[in-house]
């Protein structure tokens, strides 16, 4: 055998090397995988440091080379002073109490209201035909569009604020439910039966287990849009809120208030979806197994 035959052979039989972390046969131990996530994490967070502080940066320039009129365009620390002299005087922690108040109450409702037109829809084909397309156009139309006739049914009350709020969340759960029923495996209501589930048991432990995904969906869109209409709504209205602290700013010629009270909205919202819908996602990921992977 001549010496390159030999060469071939030995290298078609030589085992290869097992793949560890750089390779895609062997999943990573625990460990190089929380070093994975570490890194991840940290390359996020070194990412929106840098960012925002590029963005607060470009905003004190322009602040500072007055390419605008200072009661147009506020520097950064005008609008922290703002913010600062609003908790303060209590107006900031009390408008955020009342808002937050209408918003939970509002959306209790609508997750309520909206699953249980959602399972109505999608267990009915009467409903289905009917109901169903009008919920698709119906959330299409601007919650804004809601406020005259809320003014004109309830008045300028707590009520129509509610009732703002209700139609702002309340479509956007129900068809996310509708989808939730429609989607899922007729396979699982059968073997559900089969176990002897029925009724409610079948809901509880069968039909929306099964649903989650499509409903936690349609439960963020909804707080979003809910919470949309309840700034607007409290704009109009004029009651107390965080919508009346932004008009409070316009009618004073204050945009320091105003900037600082759009930055809290923006800031609850986000805390809502981090604390409750990130979580609710997480504990979906692992119910189903699909964390994502570092």
């Amino acid at each position: 055998m001549s010496s390159v035959a030999r060469t071939e052979t030995t290298t078609a039989i030589r085992p290869r090397p097992a793949s560890g972390a750089n390779g895609n046969d062997i999943p990573s131990s625990p460990v190089v995988r929380q070093k994975n996530i570490r890194m991840v994490v940290a390359r996020k967070v070194i990412n929106q440091v840098v960012f925002y502080s590029l963005l607060l940066g470009v905003w004190a320039l322009l602040a500072k080379l007055k390419v605008w009129p200072p009661y147009l365009f506020p520097a950064p620390w005008q609008v922290a002073e703002a913010l600062v002299a609003g908790f303060k005087d209590h107006s900031l922690p009390i408008a955020i109490g009342v808002t937050m108040k209408r918003m939970l109450i509002g959306y209790s409702l609508s997750v309520t209201l909206g699953m249980i037109l959602g399972i109505g829809v999608a267990s009915n084909r009467f409903l289905e035909e009917t109901v169903g397309p009008l919920l698709v156009s119906l959330q299409s139309l601007p919650s804004i569009c809601w406020v005259p006739l809320a003014i004109l049914w309830f008045g300028l009350t707590e009520k129509a604020i509610l009732f703002v709020v209700l139609m702002g969340c309340i479509l956007s759960v129900t068809i996310a439910m509708e989808d939730g029923r429609k989607q899922m495996p007729k396979i699982y209501t059968m073997a559900g039966r089969n176990l002897g589930a029925s009724g409610w048991r079948l809901f509880l432990y069968v039909m929306l287990p099964a649903s989650l995904p499509y409903i936690v969906s349609g439960l963020k869109q909804g707080w979003a849009f809910g919470w949309r209409s309840l700034i607007q709504a409290e704009m109009i209205f004029l009651t107390i809120g965080l919508g009346q602290q932004l008009m409070m700013g316009r009618d004073l010629n204050d945009m320091s208030q105003v900037i600082s009270v759009m930055l809290l909205i923006v800031a609850l919202g986000y805390l809502v979806n981090r604390i409750v819908f990130r979580t609710m996602d997480r504990a979906l990921q692992n119910r189903w197994g699909l964390n994502p992977t570092a």
